[in-house]
């Protein structure tokens, strides 16, 4: 199997992750959540289905997840959305989401840095950063689901945990 086909593994393993956390959760903001991280999956397939073809210059399209998820907690909170969570399985599955992203962004951080072209490296970059961006959510959803009350976390975050860097 070559970099490309792992790559296009394991984004098809983290579509289906979040397809069934986002089927499992009893949050409708939170399935949207994850809805959009599958979806991104899907993009960062694509992309590296394209570079293992060697099509002509392949190009990552931009992504405005954090400011969407900011949003849907934003929208939480406003809607006083009803916010229970099965906490022992939704912890376990969202730290396996943050090991699987934490993964995925040493990987495309490790073959960005050996890449012999400019294009692939610098789509590579983006791909690790852009996982980066998926575990910086599922660690701020880690946190809500956290705590005592949920609920109390929406009424009190800044967001200033999910600006981009």
């Amino acid at each position: 199997m070559n970099i490309y086909q792992f790559a296009m593994q394991m984004e098809k393993d983290g579509e289906d992750f979040y397809r069934r956390l986002a089927k499992k959760a009893t949050v409708s903001g939170l399935a949207k959540i994850f809805a959009m991280l599958a979806d991104e999956e899907v993009k960062h397939y694509a992309v590296v289905e394209r570079l293992g073809r060697k099509e002509n210059n392949p190009q990552l399209a931009d992504t405005a997840i954090l400011d969407n998820v900011k949003n849907i907690f934003l929208g939480m909170r406003e809607e006083k959305e009803q916010l229970f969570i099965d906490t022992t399985a939704a912890t376990t599955n969202y730290r396996k989401a943050c090991t699987i992203e934490a993964e995925s962004e040493k990987f495309y951080r490790e073959k960005g840095a050996q890449a012999e072209d400019e294009n692939e490296e610098r789509i590579f970059s983006r791909l690790a950063g852009e996982e980066a961006n998926h575990l910086r959510i599922m660690e701020n959803i880690l946190e809500f689901v956290s705590r005592p009350e949920p609920g109390n976390w929406l009424e009190n975050a800044e967001w200033h945990h999910l600006d981009a860097y």
